[in-house]
């Protein structure tokens, strides 16, 4: 993906099959917020059983619930702005992939430096771009 974003979208965005996709993206997720918890541990939520058992509470709230709900929200999004713009298009489980997959350089934007946040940003934003203009077969503008 990092090399051949276009070739990688084209050939591993399967139709109708979005389970590889929210995988994925659940695992960026949990990526994000480990290194966010290991480089600031302030930011773990406080329960009861101590920081470790926080942050476990927390990473199993992240990948069942929000990571989930997230992804499908934005591919909802997404597919509702691709309508009237797009007579032919992918469907939304192609949709939900493309997010999922253009969402990996974010998976280290919980580091602490704020060039290494805005690139995985704007690298996200780029693979998110080709991937949509790939899978739903149209031009970038």
């Amino acid at each position: 993906m990092v090399v051949r974003p276009r070739q990688f979208f084209r050939d591993g965005v399967a139709p109708g099959d979005q389970a590889p996709g929210l995988v994925f993206a659940i695992a960026v997720a949990l990526v994000y917020q480990g290194l966010g918890f290991a480089f600031e541990p302030a930011t773990i939520p406080a329960i009861e059983g101590g920081p470790l058992v926080s942050a476990l509470v927390a990473l199993l709230v992240v990948a069942l619930f929000v990571a989930p709900a997230l992804l499908h929200l934005t591919a909802a999004i997404q597919t509702a702005l691709l309508i009237p713009l797009l007579s032919r298009r992918a469907g939304v489980s192609e949709t939900v992939q493309v997010i999922a997959y253009a969402a990996a350089p974010c998976a280290f934007a919980s580091l602490p430096i704020p060039g290494v946040r805005a690139l995985c940003a704007v690298y996200g934003a780029v693979l998110l771009v080709v991937g949509i203009s790939e899978v739903h077969q149209t031009t970038v503008p």
